[in-house]
Parts: structure tokens; C-alpha cells; sequence
């Protein structure tokens, strides 16, 4: 584009998101650094919902489009400081290279929309057809989708930008996750005389290799709906001289598109009501794991941990749109779909909103010790996030 970008205040900014700590439910500071920046940088108006997600707007001096650019603001915790060469809560530049937790995931993202968005309303004097949003989110890392959903519901976007990492290509779907718990119930007894308990791990094991007989499910682009065992748990615990009476199983299901809460669960149900039949005494539940966090403005968050998946045709316009303009001025940009789940299980997955990914860094970076991004690709991300409001907003 013929935007002379500053890149210099956009990796001072960056900088300054790295540098507030901001774990999920503890992402004020990072609300207070964009709301600072937003102030001064010519957007018209901005709210902080109940949850703290903060959402900054542009208006255009014609109607057209919504488009939202969806970054979140929490990080991963730092684990084994020791093994980190830098601070990560300085945002150190060296050798071309931007470090801290969130570099990538994504801090780096999210600093690079707020910028655009304010060089692209000041390049045009807001002369442009639509509205732009930049939603900085709360608690990702806990809840993909769920403070999403106060944020679509304000702005009702017609187009939807996720951040996350993806090198500068576009990503156009992935598959979703839920959490699946198992429960055992046996009776307590005495580990003396065991016969006179029923064993809540015994029945696990046999749960649990039946559900490995399971043929999972199949998309001919995201791939198999994995579903994983991820810990069990059981209840005396520790059980000294104790036959366990409870049992818990968690699972990993990776969604694929078109996947309810009912059609994931049925093969599964129907594979325990056979056990229950072939095993007397045998007493399984099935359900999906719920979480519940305090957000930083003291609201509670909680949801079902069913996060759907989304995939878009390529040959939809508004992708064409953006990879014709991206194209034309000199990026290459390959599409393809994200192997993570994003906030895009609500905004495609939920609400069924055009959604694309569209972010700097490399996917495997994300969460890491050492965690950084690329300076060049954060410079460039900005760049194309012009392109982006450029390709939309006509």
C-alpha cells in the first residue's frame, strides 16, 4: 500500500503489551495500554464489556461492512523462568527477533490491528465505507469462543479477522475442541476384602479400552475427530487400605465441521449402555467438563467446553478478495486451516460469521520458553492488516 507505516511506534506498542503480565483474568493491563493507545490514535469510541474484553471503533464516513479484527490479550502462564534467556515481561529485541510471552500468541497480533486500524482511518481521513473493530479479548487460553460471544453480539460484524499465528497465510477453518468427562461409580470396601467393594478404576479400564475400539470420524481437510485420553482420577485419593468408589476420565475430542454436543456423545453412549448390560454393577456418566474463571472486572466467566469447528471455501469472495489484494502487492499467501482451536469456534463455528485467520509468527512458537515473533513478520502483519480493511471496505 502507499501508507508510510511507523514501525517503529508499532513495536513500542507491542513492547508495551508485553511488558504488562497478563495470565487469564489478569489482563487489565494490557486493557489500560490499548485504551491509551486508542485514545490518542483516532478512534472514535471504545467500550469495556463485563468481562474486560476492551472493543475500539473506526467509523467510516459511508456505510458499508463490519469488520472486526479479534485479538486476545491473555497469555499462557511462564513456566521454568530459569530456562528463559530474557525477561519475559520485558518485550527484549535482539537480532531480529521480538521476545516475551505472548510474542506470538499474540501480543504481537493484537498490537499490529490497533495500529493499522488508526494509519488506515488517518491515511483516509476515515473516507471509507463501513466500520472497523478492534476487539482486544479476555480468557482464550481458558474459554476459545466464550468472551467472544459478548463481543459479537455488540458489534455484529459482517467479517471477522483472528490474529493467531499462521506466517502471513490465510487460514480458512480447524477443527474445534471439546472436553469429554467419564465418570465410574463402584462402593467403598475396606482393601482387605475387596469383594465386598466394587472397584470404580476396574470399571474405567474396561471404559477405556472400549472407547479405544471407537472409529473416530473423518473430514477430507481437517482430518480425524481424535478423541484422547488426557488423565484419570480417582477418589479416595491417596486410597490407603481403600477400594476407590469414584473414577474420573477426561478426553480430548477434536471437532470437525457439522459436529453437535448429541452426535459426538452417541457412539460413545451406546458403546456404555452395552457395557452396562455385559457388566453387572458397572454405573457410568457421561458429560461435557464445564470451567468457571473470576475475570478481572470481578465477573465470573463459565462455559461448556464445546468449541466447534469451521471451515470456509476458498472460493468465497471475501477470501478471493483478500488474497487478490495481498497478492498484488507482493505477498504470497497460501491458504490453508489452523491446527489449534481459536476464538473462530464461536464467530464461523457458533454464529456462522465469514471468518478468516490472518496473523504473524510461527504456530509452534506459541506457549514456548524463549517465546518470541519475528520482528519483520509483525511489521508486515500490519501491513497486511491494511490490505485486509482495504480489500473489505470498499
Amino acid at each position: 500500500m502507499d501508507i508510510k507505516l511507523d514501525y517503529s511506534e508499532l513495536l513500542q506498542l507491542c513492547r508495551t503489551l508485553i511488558q504488562q503480565k497478563s495470565y487469564s483474568g489478569e489482563e487489565k493491563g494490557v486493557s489500560d495500554r490499548v485504551k491509551e493507545y486508542m485514545l490518542k490514535h483516532g478512534y472514535d469510541d471504545m467500550i469495556v464489556d463485563k468481562y474486560g474484553n476492551i472493543i475500539g471503533h473506526i467509523k467510516g464516513k459511508r456505510k458499508g461492512p463490519r469488520i472486526l479484527f479479534d485479538g486476545h490479550m491473555d497469555t499462557v502462564p511462564v513456566t521454568q523462568r530459569e530456562k528463559w534467556k530474557v525477561d519475559p515481561f520485558q518485550g527484549e529485541m535482539k537480532e531480529g527477533k521480538l521476545y516475551g510471552r505472548g510474542a506470538t500468541d499474540m501480543k504481537g497480533a493484537l498490537a499490529a490491528m490497533i495500529f493499522a486500524g488508526a494509519q488506515f482511518a488517518k491515511d483516509c481521513d476515515k473516507d471509507f465505507a463501513g466500520d472497523i473493530y478492534v476487539a482486544g479479548v479476555v480468557h482464550e487460553e481458558c474459554f476459545e469462543g466464550v468472551a467472544a460471544r459478548e463481543i459479537s453480539a455488540y458489534v455484529k460484524p459482517d467479517y471477522v479477522i483472528i490474529g493467531e499465528a499462521s506466517e502471513l497465510n490465510l487460514k480458512i477453518g480447524q477443527r474445534g475442541r471439546a472436553e469429554i468427562v467419564v465418570e465410574t461409580f463402584g462402593e467403598p470396601a475396606h482393601s482387605a476384602n475387596p469383594d465386598k467393594g466394587n472397584n470404580a478404576v476396574y470399571q474405567m479400564t474396561k471404559v477405556v479400552e472400549a472407547i479405544r475400539t471407537l472409529k473416530p470420524t473423518e473430514h477430507p481437510v481437517l482430518g480425524k475427530g481424535i478423541l484422547e485420553l488426557t488423565d484419570i482420577k480417582s477418589s479416595p485419593y491417596p486410597g490407603a487400605s481403600v477400594v476407590p468408589d469414584y473414577c474420573r476420565a477426561t478426553y480430548d475430542r477434536r471437532l470437525l465441521v457439522g459436529e453437535t454436543r448429541e452426535s459426538v456423545l452417541e457412539p460413545i453412549e451406546k458403546l456404555f449402555e452395552a457395557l452396562i448390560k455385559e457388566n453387572e454393577g458397572m454405573k457410568i456418566k457421561i458429560s461435557y467438563a464445564a470451567g468457571k474463571e473470576k475475570c478481572y472486572t470481578g465477573e465470573w466467566i463459565e462455559g461448556e467446553r464445546f468449541f466447534p469447528g469451521w471451515l470456509f471455501e476458498e472460493t468465497e469472495q471475501y477470501i478471493q478478495d483478500i488474497k487478490k489484494e495481498m497478492e498484488e502487492n507482493g505477498y504470497q499467501p497460501k491458504v490453508t486451516q489452523y491446527n489449534f482451536c481459536t476464538n473462530g469456534s464461536h464467530y464461523a463455528g457458533e454464529a456462522g460469521i465469514k471468518t478468516i485467520g490472518l496473523g504473524p509468527s510461527r504456530e509452534n512458537l506459541a506457549h514456548t520458553i524463549n517465546e518470541y515473533a519475528e520482528i519483520e513478520q509483525i511489521e508486515k502483519v500490519a501491513d497486511c492488516y491494511l490490505l485486509v480493511m482495504k480489500a473489505l471496505l470498499k
